[in-house]
């Protein structure tokens, strides 16, 4: 009879398992080295050892034999192999062909889908990526391709049809190149190392125990060894939670997403009777909290075995709670300040257990504001760390012609430094971006962003010469038609380093430094090896390939940061336990995942291949969520809505609360502690340090005596703005790769016309639109160096063109002729502390004897409108006016006025529109020049602060400093930009 036990969930099952070996050992120290034990993966092998330390008291001793048996990730064993430390008989590999490499496999499969389809090669690497997983699951399953062409009947669509055409390539292709490599699958090794094992110790048993513990034999070949193990003399088999209690009728009933449907299946291939399996005797360790199992793994079961008795449920649900949270970043929050509190009391451990990466990293960055580093046993992807970035960055500089945003972003990576010393590096960087790269996009390349440089900026040549010789042979192998990607790879790796290289280290010393530099060194080295697998590309296609082949891959410390802190995936997790556990991402499609079938088969197709359906994952989960939950302290935590969405609670959290609803027990799992609560108030001010809207007071010999007339409006709605521009001498900066003319368009359309009008101030010719184009033409020359102007603006200028001229003939036959066209003028102000000179720049201002002047402005965006000047919250046209009737414009006469007019110069689908105010311009330009008046004489008062949009135009529009003033924070239903 096989020897088969199983360690009870919600014992600690290292602890448990070192404590049984360590009671069946002699007297001898030494007879614990004849032990062998089995365990799923190397962190359990690391768990175990850790385990024999604390069973031990920390006394020195010496430790059985461990080895791991392969149950790793399955994206592990796609990407990596996963297979280099199976077992530890080193004598099984020797006669067993070497897996191959997965960069090279992924590599080799994409060439194979590249000739078989028209794709790019990124996305035929992510194809291949899930040809590789394809191959993996049928060795795992140990399902061959021979019925690979019954899969598909006449009734199925015809597309999986197409599809099975090309799954051919692992039929007629795939293995003779495996052969003609000497390689096999990474999965098929691994099934031949642990069927050569099983056979080894079938045939010549190991002197001493050998025991198998942790694993759930979800693998057949794992499955096969076990049983062997099981059944040697001095074998046992140690199963992680299997649950002794359930009812015959419950267990007869168990499907695929039950937590124990594998266990079951596995006890079945061993031919064990449930009851034949004992608990593992185990000395000091019995069960903390029974009844936490079994109300577990009663609300898993199917409903119709559940028992609607209520029961005292009080042990069960003490130390369980549950904690909804807004959004995962309240989530992350909550579970920081659980484990925060934990290292508050001595010897105290927590662990947040969940699949979802993306909340391991939030929660990690959320414990640095404690200084505490904590170790994510996923690791971080390799793409996401400082020389995986920048790799990343580098290329898609050189391929996007070193446009503004990709430059900056490689240039601005904490390792560029270009030979220089850092500092110096960082000053010709912000020169470069101040100097060129805001405002509309150069000209592309280098020699493109030197065109704009005059002798102001001559230092930046030595920035210039240090990219050419960094970059010049990447870029000239880019420009390629077809490239090797060998040769791709190398010659961006040399421009990497050459970016790297600081004054005193070399750029291969700054690069590849620390355990990510190794880790990706160790990836760049695979890839340079496997390289010449995929042969010549398109070299524009490489950065994405090359973020494509980086996807999936981990770097993992390679010991924890905290000793009392961990966060575990879900098969890390199934042996290992920490006093405080913490069950985080519990929604719908995260835990358990989405069960995607993959690209290639549908379910029917799985099932006629012998491939197990995805589901069966669920009931995998389901296992590591009942091992977790049964521990003495668990805190089951969830985010409501994840990025805007609402979430839907993980199945398992359902069932769990409708078991509880018909105990009468709806709310027992509500924590005590406010941890959403607590969380809000780390970020909240307190009273005293809220912020308010700004208040600045400067003295009145500080305050601007002169402002121009389109500053005016912005005085009236934002003084804080005349504060920050003209007394604290503060400017915005115009975007990086901005708008197309988004900060000249204006002055380009006005230069245009106000030339046109000056070279024909009388009559038009007959071709004025080609004459204002030619003109046009030339203004736009100081700007077309930039392409985004003339693929914009210049199109829109020639619509604007054709309007402007039709109305220009219309305008001059009613008798109106141009007086002044960009006319400066000046006017005075009397002010309390003195006069106040107020400035214009009129556009343009028209004559008509009968009717008199009309002041005209030129507007490429939106006008105000005839209530907004009426109100006097757009004063620019009334106080030109005044100005106008007083004389004050130089050639233009002092008059009457008569019209405010605006032309919305557009160029969209509606070219050019004239607006006439529709108002009573004496009354208007009276409340206008009395306004300003009243606005000198308060900004003269010393006590009048500068307050930051008193009268915003748009709530929804942020000005050049509302970040200065933080309107984020103080202004009530404001998003906090600041």
């Amino acid at each position: 009879m096989p020897s088969v036990y199983t360690i009870p969930a919600g014992t600690p099952f290292v602890d448990a398992l070192a404590a049984g070996i360590l009671a069946r050992r002699g007297d001898d120290p030494a007879d614990l080295a004849r032990f062998t034990i089995l365990l799923p993966t190397r962190r359990a092998c690391r768990s175990l050892r850790e385990a024999f330390l604390r069973q031990g008291g920390g006394a020195p001793m010496l430790l059985p034999r461990m080895s791991p048996i392969g149950e790793v990730d399955e994206d592990e064993l796609l990407l990596t192999g996963g297979t280099g430390d199976l077992l530890s008989d080193g004598t099984l590999a020797d006669d067993l062909p070497p897996a191959i490499s997965g960069l090279r496999r992924q590599l080799l499969l994409t060439r194979l889908v590249m000739a078989g389809r028209d794709t790019t090669p990124d996305q035929a690497a992510g194809l291949a990526l899930e040809l590789g997983r394809l191959l993996d699951q049928a060795h795992t399953e140990r399902v061959g391709f021979d019925n690979l062409a019954d899969l598909v009947p006449d009734d199925f669509a015809a597309h999986w049809q197409v599809t099975l055409e090309f799954l051919t390539i692992l039929t007629d292709q795939w293995p003779k190149i495996l052969q003609d490599e000497g390689v096999i699958d990474h999965a098929e090794h691994r099934n031949r190392l642990l069927e050569a094992q099983a056979q080894a110790w079938t045939e010549s048993p190991p002197a001493g125990p050998i025991i198998a513990a942790g694993s759930t034999g979800s693998i057949p070949a794992t499955a096969d060894l076990l049983q062997a193990v099981a059944g040697l003399a001095q074998g046992s088999l140690v199963l992680p939670g299997l649950d002794l209690g359930a009812a015959d009728d419950a267990w007869r009933d168990l499907g695929p997403h039950h937590p124990q449907y594998g266990m079951a299946r596995l006890i079945e291939h061993l031919g064990v009777a449930r009851s034949d399996v004992e608990t593992w005797p185990a000395p000091g360790m019995e069960v903390r909290n029974p009844d936490r199992a079994r109300l577990i793994n009663s609300s898993l079961v199917p409903a119709a075995a559940q028992s609607p008795e209520a029961g005292d449920t009080s042990d069960a649900l003490d130390g369980l709670v549950r904690v909804d949270c807004p959004s995962p970043q309240e989530e992350a929050l909550a579970i920081a300040l659980i484990m925060r509190q934990t290292l508050e009391q001595p010897g105290r451990t927590a662990a947040l257990i969940t699949p979802d990466r993306a909340l391991a990293r939030r929660v990690t960055v959320e414990l640095r504001r404690w200084s505490i580093e904590i170790d994510d046993s996923a690791g971080i992807p390799m793409a996401q760390t400082p020389p995986g970035a920048f790799l990343r960055l580098t290329a898609r500089m050189v391929a996007e012609t070193f446009a503004p945003v990709p430059l900056l972003a490689a240039l601005k990576h904490p390792l560029a430094s270009c030979s220089m010393a850092t500092a110096q590096f960082r000053g010709q960087v912000r020169e470069l971006e101040m100097a060129v790269l805001r405002g509309p996009r150069p000209e592309a390349g280098l020699d493109g962003l030197a065109l704009p440089l005059d002798d102001e900026h001559h230092g930046l040549k030595d920035l210039f010469a240090a990219l050419h010789q960094a970059s010049d042979e990447f870029s000239a192998v880019l420009g390629q038609g077809e490239a090797d990607l060998q040769a791709i790879v190398a010659a961006h790796i040399r421009m990497t380093e050459a970016l790297a290289a600081g004054n005193e280290e070399t750029g291969a010393e700054r690069l590849w430094a620390g355990e990510a530099g190794e880790a990706v060194a160790g990836f760049i080295a695979e890839l340079m090896e496997a390289a010449p697998a995929l042969g010549s590309i398109a070299p524009w296609a490489y950065p994405e390939l090359l973020d494509s082949l980086l996807a999936g891959r981990p770097v993992r410390p390679r010991h924890g940061r905290h000793p009392r802190l961990n966060i575990w995936g879900l098969l890390e997790a199934r042996l290992q336990h920490a006093d405080v556990m913490i069950l985080g991402g519990l929604n719908e499609g995260t835990w358990p995942p989405e069960t995607a079938t993959g690209p290639w088969m549908s379910r029917p197709m799985l099932k006629d291949f012998g491939l197990p359906l995805p589901e069966r994952r669920i009931g995998l989960t389901a296992h590591d969520f009942t091992q977790c939950a049964s521990a003495p302290e668990v805190i089951l935590t969830r985010a409501a809505r994840v990025d805007g969405t609402p979430t839907v609670p993980s199945r398992w959290l359902r069932r769990l609360d409708n078991l509880l609803e018909r105990m009468g027990q709806t709310d027992a799992l509500a924590a005590a502690d406010s941890w959403l609560e607590w969380a809000a108030l780390l970020d909240e001010p307190s009273e005293s340090r809220r912020v308010a809207p700004p208040h600045p007071m400067p003295p009145v010999e500080a305050r601007p005596r002169e402002l121009s007339v389109t500053r005016i409006e912005t005085w009236i709605r934002d003084p804080y703005a005349i504060y920050a521009g003209k007394i604290l001498d503060l400017y915005s900066l115009d975007p990086i790769d901005a708008d197309p003319g988004a900060a000249d368009r204006g002055s380009i359309i006005h230069d245009a016309l106000d030339k046109f009008i000056e070279v024909f101030p009388d009559a038009l010719p007959d071709d004025a639109v080609r004459q204002l184009v030619e003109i046009g033409r030339g203004v736009f020359d100081t700007h077309l160096s930039r392409p985004g102007v003339r693929a914009f603006w210049w199109p829109r200028f020639e619509r604007i063109a054709d309007w402007f001229i039709a109305y220009e003939r219309e305008r001059r036959a009613a008798g109106f002729h141009t007086a002044a066209a960009e006319v400066k003028g000046e006017m005075e102000v009397a002010g309390l502390a003195g006069p106040f000179n107020l400035t214009a720049r009129a556009d343009r201002i028209d004559h008509r004897a009968d009717v008199g002047l009309a002041i005209m402005d030129y507007k490429t965006g939106q006008t105000p409108t005839a209530k907004q000047v009426a109100a006097g919250l757009a004063p620019q046209l009334p106080l030109e006016a005044a100005m106008a009737e007083a004389g004050r414009f130089p050639g233009v006469d002092a008059g009457e006025v008569a019209n405010l007019v605006y032309l919305r110069l557009s160029g969209g689908r509606v070219a050019g529109e004239e607006k006439v105010l529709k108002l009573d311009v004496a009354e208007t330009i009276e409340k206008a020049v009395l306004g300003l008046g009243r606005l000198v004489h308060k900004f003269d008062d010393a006590k009048t602060p500068y307050l930051s949009q008193p009268r915003p135009k748009f709530l929804n529009i942020y000005g050049d400093y509302d970040h200065l003033a933080r309107v984020g924070e103080w202004r009530v239903g404001g998003s906090k930009r600041s």
